[in-house]
């Protein structure tokens, strides 16, 4: 018996539609490995509709009050509320992650950052006007930089959604965004949800593969071009943006340290950093991967590590004893698979290393040691529940090894000297330094890194203005 698939469609100009070509792909339940639901795969003609769509809307929504916009980002964060159970079921069947923790962990932070976005788009602010050359006044007014397209990943697609829509919605933009081609549902029922708040036009979503995110960033409407996704991917979104001046925006990945000194508690270190690195299978930028510890302390940390790590469990969506899913897809599962075959012999599986049954993409949580800081799954983002572990023997060599990477998004570092705190906190370079905590994130502090982690911050003021541009008016005193 054949089980026929449901049918996901793009939402343009305020109404639900197929591929202008008829093209579609089959979207895969990770936690079973099998199909669904089928998705457009949409081309030229699709941007091209999308975005006349969204150019359309711009003006009307461009000159709408920031009461007016903080009204309608608030209805959108209630009727998240009101629909919480059907986003969460999207989401699980697109990625396989556990209900009960994506009711707890994702539709209450999601609604806060939308409601976050409302205040902010009435909190706008420039420097006064004044008077600069005699006889003039100049002001400053920050305005929307137009059409946004946006590409969101598959490891939070309702999440990363909302960290692009929100502010560029809040500043007075409209948007075109692509969900990732093995996610879409949840973006798909984000689209009818926004769509029966906001005027047609004002919010597209449109699905597709990578043609179709490299479609969308090569079109000449858009005024700014959002991507969080890999480096390949972002490296790409730059070049072509750079054709015809783009403003670009990326969130690329990570591969954070966790240095963890000799003072540090143990036993607390141990239990965060093991949810910190396993939770979401590790699928996440942030995530707690590369443990630098004190050599007095290495083998007990190890050891305890190795024990939490045999005692977290993953498992099927609707298991509550569970902490993550699947890897997302085949190529995520081939890809972790792959760093642990090829692990040089001097590192040591301390524990898991294996794909847990042959339904679906699970992988063991899993720990290595005796690494070197130029071993490939040290210098790689592995993006999988694979936590790896070095020995360092003093503060400068922490530093050394913590900075010696192309990545440079998120860190910790676990130690009860707050001098020592300080001065790592200085020194190591990454967008965001935990201490003695690893991953919480909130509305009202900036998310982005440097180096090949990207450029551009979500959340926060900081992302609230990149979705603005900066003009300088002048007026003389003589009419």
């Amino acid at each position: 018996m054949t089980t026929e698939l449901r049918r996901l469609r793009n939402y343009i100009d305020g109404e639900f539609r197929d591929a202008a070509d008829g093209r579609t792909i089959e979207v895969v339940n990770p936690a079973t490995g099998e199909a669904y639901a089928t998705s457009p795969l949409s081309g030229q003609a699709d941007v091209d509709a999308a975005m006349a769509a969204a150019a359309a809307a711009f003006p009307a929504w461009r000159d709408t009050t920031p009461a007016e916009r903080q009204k309608v980002l608030l209805k959108i964060a209630d009727a998240f509320e009101e629909r919480a159970e059907e986003l969460i079921a999207a989401e699980s069947e697109n990625t396989g992650k556990p209900i009960a923790l994506t009711a707890s962990e994702e539709i209450p932070p999601m609604v806060d950052q939308i409601r976050f976005f409302a205040g902010a788009a009435r909190l706008l602010e420039g420097r006064s006007a004044g008077e600069y050359m005699e006889g003039l006044t100049s002001i400053v007014r920050r305005e929307p930089v137009g059409v946004c397209a946006q590409v969101a990943p598959w490891n939070y697609p309702m999440m990363m959604a909302v960290w692009k829509f929100a502010p560029a919605l809040a500043a007075g933009n409209t948007v075109v965004l692509k969900p990732s081609d093995t996610t879409p549902a949840s973006t798909v029922l984000i689209a009818e949800i926004i769509g029966a708040i906001v005027p047609k036009g004002v919010f597209n979503v449109i699905c597709g593969d990578r043609d179709t995110g490299r479609a969308m960033v090569e079109h000449p409407t858009p005024a700014m071009a959002s991507i969080t996704g890999s480096v390949r991917a972002g490296m790409q979104v730059a070049e072509s943006a750079a054709k015809d001046v783009k403003r670009v925006h990326l969130e690329l990945g990570g591969k954070a340290p966790v240095v963890v000194f000799e003072d540090a508690d143990i036993a607390k270190a141990v239990e965060d950093i093991a949810v910190a690195g396993y939770f979401n299978a590790g699928q996440d930028c942030t995530a707690a991967t590369r443990v630098l510890v004190h050599e007095s302390i290495h083998d007990e940390f190890v050891a305890a590590l190795a024990k939490a790590a045999a005692d977290t469990k993953t498992g099927q969506p609707d298991d509550e004893d569970v902490l993550y899913g699947p890897l997302n897809n085949a190529n995520q599962l081939k890809q972790v698979t792959g760093f642990i075959d090829r692990l040089p012999a001097h590192a040591k599986v301390e524990a898991g290393g294996h794909r847990v049954g042959d339904k679906g993409y699970f992988y063991a949580p899993t720990v290595v040691s005796g690494l070197k800081q130029d071993d490939e799954i040290i210098q790689n983002e592995v993006f999988g529940p694979v936590i790896t572990v070095q020995s360092f023997t003093d503060e400068k060599q922490a530093l050394e090894f913590a900075n010696g990477v192309e990545y440079a998004l998120a860190s910790s570092v676990w130690t009860k000297d707050h001098a020592r705190a300080m001065r790592m906190s200085k020194y190591l370079d990454f967008g965001c330094v935990w201490i003695n905590t690893h991953i919480p994130l909130v509305a009202e502090m900036p998310h982005g890194g440097f180096k090949k982690s990207g450029y551009g911050k979500d959340l926060s003021a900081y992302g609230f203005e990149d979705y603005t541009r900066i003009k300088h008016v002048m007026t003389s005193y003589e009419g």
